[in-house]
């Protein structure tokens, strides 16, 4: 699905890979540190508590050494169909990340970032895009890791 409005950001990828597969990359933080953010960097998880009301918080780590902390509350967990989250550190969005079976091999997986102010929402849609697509190679590549 496109856009829908000028405060999301909308992004979506076919995975060969099962349903349960592409959730378990997702939920377990083993997996989840090795693919979350953009190409090159890594992340140390300070915290990670999947259910709702839960938080996750953790450095990511650039190439450049830079450090950028980031915290999040989850809100909703429908395993294998939805997590969505608050981010509490700035920039301030929700998000959604749904998890569609299309058959038993391949899953729709989506990042939907939903700002309040759609002058936000311009001025991360410039590299959050692009840099959401690198989120989901990165998973292509940690999916043969993970076991279900």
């Amino acid at each position: 699905m496109p856009t829908k409005t000028n405060r999301e950001i909308y992004n979506e990828r076919i995975l060969k890979a099962p349903v349960d597969k592409v959730y378990q990359a997702f939920s377990n933080p083993s997996h989840l540190k090795v693919w979350w953010g953009p190409e090159g960097y890594t992340n140390t998880f300070h915290e990670f508590d999947l259910r709702p009301g839960g938080k996750w918080s953790l450095t990511m780590h650039s190439p450049t050494k830079a450090n950028y902390e980031n915290a999040s509350i989850f809100k909703t967990i429908k395993p294998q169909k939805l997590v969505s989250m608050s981010r509490t550190s700035h920039p301030i969005f929700d998000m959604e990340i749904g998890f569609e079976k299309l058959n038993d091999s391949e899953t729709q997986i989506s990042f939907r970032m939903i700002f309040d102010c759609p002058n936000t929402c311009e001025k991360i849609r410039v590299f959050a895009g692009p840099k959401n697509e690198e989120n989901f190679d990165r998973l292509e590549k940690e999916l043969p890791n993970v076991e279900i």
